[in-house]
């Protein structure tokens, strides 16, 4: 009798207070780069399949060790699917695209990244380093998906802001990559 009213008492205090639900919408993940760490809040109520998916990568170490290939200062920082040595890791199927979920690409903001393709993000994301109106849903057209945010930087715009700030090449086809490799060391979740 007394584990039952203890589990009755538990479930009116998860229920009443919210708690569970607001730590699971909101995860977070804190990426150790070799410029140093950013911090990341993932919004899960408002993109679930996109979380779901990040999640997966991050949980089976698939980001560590990859670099952000792409950096254009005033825009944005992508990463999340080369090797340092600009080798492309084999990805999960794609997913289906959130981008119409109200959230926007401004500053600080974590996106996937796609082909033309609106249902084509795998692994790799950005963070915008400016807000970037331009890359927001606007219709269900090819043109119009723009890019799904499925977060927010919480601790390490600066790190962000470095990364941005470093200078950049041209290597294995690729422009706009950075001249010493940015590492993602780690990701891990909170």
């Amino acid at each position: 009798m007394k584990i039952k009213t203890l589990l009755l008492l538990l479930c009116w205090v998860i229920f009443s207070t919210g708690t569970v639900s607001a730590e699971t919408s909101k995860p977070k993940v804190h990426m150790q780069t070799s410029l140093g760490l950013i911090v990341i809040a993932l919004d899960a109520k408002a993109a679930p399949k996109s979380v779901a998916n990040f999640l997966q990568y991050a949980k089976s170490g698939f980001f560590n060790q990859t670099i952000f290939h792409r950096v254009i200062k005033g825009f944005m920082i992508q990463g999340g699917g080369l090797t340092p040595d600009m080798q492309k890791k084999k990805t999960s199927a794609p997913i289906v695209i959130e981008a119409d979920n109200g959230l926007k690409n401004v500053r600080g903001s974590i996106s996937m990244a796609r082909t033309m393709n609106p249902n084509s993000a795998t692994s790799q994301f950005f963070i915008n380093t400016a807000n970037n109106k331009n890359l927001d849903y606007t219709s269900k057209t090819t043109q119009g998906w723009g890019y799904c945010v499925f977060g927010h930087v919480v601790e390490g715009m600066e790190t962000v802001d470095k990364i941005e700030n470093v200078g950049t090449t041209t290597r294995a086809g690729r422009g706009d990559v950075p001249a010493d490799p940015v590492i993602i060391i780690s990701v891990t979740v909170e």
